[in-house]
């Protein structure tokens, strides 16, 4: 309900007048009672109910627009492999669909991450957050939406997904259908009851599968076929974004363990934590350069090991300050940048093998 409201302000020049006020309004420290009165009514009109009573901006806000950028490179890796391994040429208009429904998912799983953090009161007791990174988008904490209507907004995202996702499926392929279904699930399993993954230390598992679950399906878009070279491909940018839960969990986890959300951060604690993060970050890119040599991927594919530089240096960072979560800023966007540049250098790699420049 959005109220409207009608205020009147009085003011009376004499105390005859004071019996048309309530006393409680008539008394006051700064105006003498005999000489002043004040008088303040709000009148209350229930308007009709709107679907989304806020603007556009708040909105898309709301979704987290910066880290859908990790779904536009997945889908990009997806379809350059598709290209690379299958020797298909890229449909733009699937490609186009299958951006779009994949970031409305991700959309979906963040909006929805809001509502389930706000019940549990992890972000409302996090003070320590980073922004804009950690924390989540907070608008309402900030009283900008209301939870009902943060819950409504995931609903409807979902309902997007899973309609055009099926109208996409159709076109594609019946793997489709196994593909989409498993990553919704995971999406909306990280925070919904009565899994919570997020909660039980699994997050960043869930992560994982469903990154890599979008570069299979971007390719199965294209080529119609499931393709173990594209899986394989998949892998490693999965684990880079694993690692952006990771990093990101621990300027949170005081708030998170408060509530009782046990992340994989919280699990650990700061030490293991940070070591788990250099065992992914140095398994995905030893991963792919072992995967290239054996021939289980395009050769093209070892441009993802160009990301190497910046997680060491992400690692390192971490490393040092894992007690002091606060100073961990420029290792969250250094571990942001590697997983994005692991992904798109995997990508144009692989269509320079397709168009034979290397």
């Amino acid at each position: 309900m959005r109220p409207t409201g009608k205020y009147e302000f009085c003011k009376a020049t004499n105390s005859a007048d004071r019996s048309r006020f309530p006393e409680k309004i008539d008394r006051s420290q700064n105006f003498p009672p005999d000489r002043y009165n004040f008088h303040f009514s709000l009148e209350i009109i229930q308007a009709p109910p709107l679907l989304f009573p806020v603007s556009i901006r708040t909105l898309w806000g709301m979704t987290r627009p910066g880290f859908l950028a990790a779904t536009v490179v997945a889908c990009a890796l997806g379809i350059a492999a598709a290209t690379a391994v299958s020797g298909v040429a890229v449909d733009p208009w699937r490609a186009v669909a299958t951006l779009l429904l994949a970031a409305i998912a991700h959309a979906s799983a963040n909006v929805i991450n809001d509502f389930y953090d706000d019940r549990n009161g992890a972000d409302a007791s996090n003070t320590g957050r980073i922004f804009p990174f950690t924390g989540g988008a907070r608008f309402i904490q900030q009283r900008r939406v209301s939870a009902r209507d943060t819950h409504r907004y995931a609903l409807l995202l979902l309902a997007l997904a899973i309609a055009g996702g099926c109208g996409l499926a159709l076109a594609s392929g019946p793997g489709l259908f196994a593909i989409g279904a498993a990553g919704l699930a995971l999406g909306w399993c990280y925070s919904a009851p009565p899994l919570q993954l997020m909660s039980r230390g699994l997050g960043e598992v869930a992560v994982a599968f469903a990154w890599s679950l979008i570069v299979v399906g971007a390719a199965y878009v294209q080529s119609g076929q499931f393709n173990a070279q594209v899986a394989l491909c998949s892998l490693s940018y999965g684990l880079m974004a694993a690692n952006i839960l990771i990093v990101n969990g621990f300027p949170d986890a005081a708030s998170d363990a408060l509530v009782g959300k046990h992340t994989l951060v919280v699990r650990l604690g700061p030490t293991r934590a940070a070591l788990a993060y250099a065992a992914l970050a140095l398994t995905a890119h030893v991963g792919l350069a072992a995967l290239a040599l054996l021939s289980a991927v395009p050769t093209a594919a070892v441009w993802g090991l160009l990301s190497l530089p910046f997680s060491l240096t992400a690692t390192v960072i971490l490393w040092g300050e894992r007690e002091t979560p606060h100073q961990l800023r420029p290792a969250i966007k250094l571990t942001i940048t590697a997983a994005l540049l692991h992904g798109a250098a995997q990508a144009t790699g692989l269509l320079l093998m397709r168009s034979g420049a290397f």
